[in-house]
């Protein structure tokens, strides 16, 4: 093939040629031949061709078809690049160039002899001949990795490509181009093993996440919590659960739920004919399918427990009847697909048997008029709990004024009420009335306060809560003198003034404040096990100190929440944990008084970042030593 600028003649004829023309003519056509050749030398030079390769690129075309000739192969099908290919065979290589690269390669390989790689390579040889020695060092030559620019053939697909700096190796230390190095390198990760997360702060997690569930662990878990939280890992290989009791099986729905796995596969794990009780705590991915594969597994059921329930609709409730399920105690929230009138049916059908009904977050069903049918058909109900139901209001109080056997109510309604319903209701069933839960009854004032005072007399929990009309009087008058035994649950929480341009107050407190908090512990302090004061800000300082002075003891006050009182110091914490000798769960959210607090063992300080951990001491040693004492070890 003849480039552009080139003469067709060999370089011996046409130096031959020349000895015969005139002067003048041969120094034109020495001139000519000089330049062909310097235009040659620059075409390969910039296309980043070298002698090296067209010379290998030769003796491999030349060596297979020497094989397939001799095994009778015929030539292998075009490949992509096989007129370039084709058009680097074809070029000739000059003597000035030729000499060029004999230059440099001796130089390469005088080089490596004097290399370290080039020794230890001589030296695993041990008494191989002399000979060898120059094969050696021209064998490391042809496997030195070519420059970024130039050309080179992948190691595995055999494709031509350019050589970068970012060029990777493959197997046997030849380059590849950058579909097999990606590729390469996708199976390199994917050998890798995955990071473990660092140790400490997974544990760190898993205490703050323990802590706000109130758990506070000394000491390693017990052999059946390990086990559980080892099934609930490994949720998905899991088969059955075997006869586990029903405490454990609650156990492990409350976790699986917790982490949204609660699906009709695993839901399958819960049921056994054997039972009488099941609680799911997340149904959002259960279907009407799996509600009724629920009830035809256990026919016998007596407690249903289901929380999240959104596609509990109509079918399930007719299957119920149909099966004539003997429901005793149910439970369902957010199941607003259910219509009113089929409420009304079940009611109607299966309410005698009912002696627990708690229904929630209910925006579409259940209204004032399938109140009074429940009232009407539920004669043995015992405990209620109508939480967050939006169409219900005072025609509903005054339906349950006439359920005098109730010994539990919870209510919290979104539609507003008057003082009047809900007066009446209290003065009808306050007198059996063993709990009592009124959250969010904006209208609710001093007189419902004294209803519960006059009527209300075997209570053990009171909730009041999320009130700015009653005042501090009132609840002082409600713990004083009050007939009823010392409570073991209180929560009076954001009873408070709404008017923030005040931060103390009116003259007159409106919530529970400094005397009606007093007042409930000079009540129901010795036997109060639970109590709820959060945004009470108008409970001051002074009556914290006196509560909580270290002297009086409150001997089963577990659990105080105590978050978003911005008048509490470290000083009445810790006075808390000396009158509180049972105490395990503080919360304090808010209370930026409290800072650098000594937590005894076993007690759980929840919002408050700046808490020294507890200091875990064997034996009774801990209860022998003074903080003081604690703090000169240290």
């Amino acid at each position: 093939m003849v480039y552009e600028g080139q003469v067709d003649v060999p370089p011996q004829t046409a130096f031959a040629a020349r000895r015969s023309l005139p002067a003048e003519e041969s120094l034109n056509f020495y001139a000519k031949h000089l330049f062909s050749q310097s235009a040659l030398t620059d075409f390969l030079a910039s296309n980043n061709i070298s002698a090296v390769q067209i010379r290998d690129e030769y003796e491999r075309r030349r060596q297979a078809a020497q094989q397939q000739e001799a095994q009778h192969i015929p030539p292998a099908a075009p490949i992509e690049n096989q007129d370039e290919d084709e058009e680097e065979e074809e070029r000739v290589e000059t003597v000035g160039q030729k000499k060029r690269r004999k230059r440099k390669e001796e130089a390469a390989v005088a080089k490596i002899k004097q290399s370290k790689a080039y020794q230890k390579r001589k030296a695993q040889n041990g008494d191989e001949p002399d000979g060898d020695d120059d094969e050696i060092a021209w064998d490391m030559y042809a496997k030195s990795k070519p420059l970024p620019g130039q050309l080179e053939n992948c190691e595995l697909c055999e494709t031509r490509f350019t050589v970068t700096a970012y060029s990777k190796t493959g197997p046997e230390d030849g380059l590849l181009c950058a579909k097999c190095s990606k590729a390469q390198e996708a199976e390199r990760k994917k050998d890798l093993k995955p990071k473990k997360q660092a140790a400490s702060r997974d544990k760190r997690r898993k205490t703050q996440s323990n802590l706000l569930d109130g758990i506070v662990r000394n000491g390693s878990k017990t052999l059946q919590e390990l086990c559980v939280e080892k099934v609930a890992d490994n949720i998905n290989d899991v088969e059955e659960f075997g006869d586990l009791p029903q405490a454990l099986l609650d156990r492990l729905s409350q976790i699986l739920s917790k982490r949204r796995v609660i699906t009709s596969r695993t839901l399958d794990l819960f049921l056994r004919s054997d039972l009488d009780s099941i609680s799911i705590y997340d149904c959002g991915k259960l279907e009407v399918s799996d509600y009724i594969k629920i009830i035809s597994i256990i026919p016998k059921v007596e407690r249903l427990n289901l929380r999240n329930a959104g596609q509990f609709k109509d079918e399930v409730l007719d299957y119920m009847l149909e099966r004539d399920v003997p429901i005793q105690h149910l439970q369902l929230e957010a199941a607003n697909l259910v219509t009113d009138s089929k409420w009304r049916d079940y009611f109607a059908r299966a309410g005698h048997r009912l002696e627990t009904l708690k229904l929630s977050w209910l925006d579409y069903s259940m209204d004032d008029e399938s109140m009074s049918h429940l009232v009407n058909s539920c004669p043995n109900l015992k405990r209620l709990k109508l939480k967050k139901c939006f169409r219900l209001g005072d025609a509903s109080l005054e339906a349950l004024s006439q359920m005098k056997h109730l010994e539990h109510l919870s209510l919290r309604f979104i539609t507003p009420t008057t003082m009047e319903a809900m007066r009446d209701l209290i003065c009808s069933v306050g007198k059996n009335l063993r709990t009592l839960s009124l959250e969010k009854f904006d209208n609710a004032d001093d007189e419902v306060l004294a209803e519960i005072h006059s009527t209300c007399t075997i209570l053990s929990k009171l909730r009041f809560s999320e009130n700015d009309y009653c005042t501090d009087r009132a609840y002082s008058a409600l713990f004083t003198e009050w007939s009823n035994p010392p409570l073991s649950y209180v929560d009076l929480s954001s009873n408070r003034d709404l008017d923030y341009t005040r931060p103390d107050g009116p003259d007159d407190p409106i919530g529970l404040a400094s005397s009606g908090f007093k007042a409930l512990m000079a009540h129901s302090g010795p036997r109060l096990e639970r109590l709820d004061i959060s945004s009470c800000r108008h409970i001051t300082q002074e009556a914290f100190a006196e509560i909580f002075d270290g002297v009086k003891q409150y001997p089963l006050l577990r659990e105080i929440n105590i978050s978003f009182l911005t008048k509490i110091d470290t000083v009445i914490v810790a006075g808390m944990f000396r009158s509180c000798p049972a105490m395990a769960k503080v919360t304090a959210f808010g209370c930026f008084n409290v800072t650098d607090i000594m937590v005894p063992p076993g007690v759980a300080l929840i919002g408050v970042p700046y808490a020294l951990e507890s200091i875990v001491q064997e034996g009774d040693f801990t209860n022998s030593l003074q903080m003081s004492d604690l703090k000169a070890m240290l």
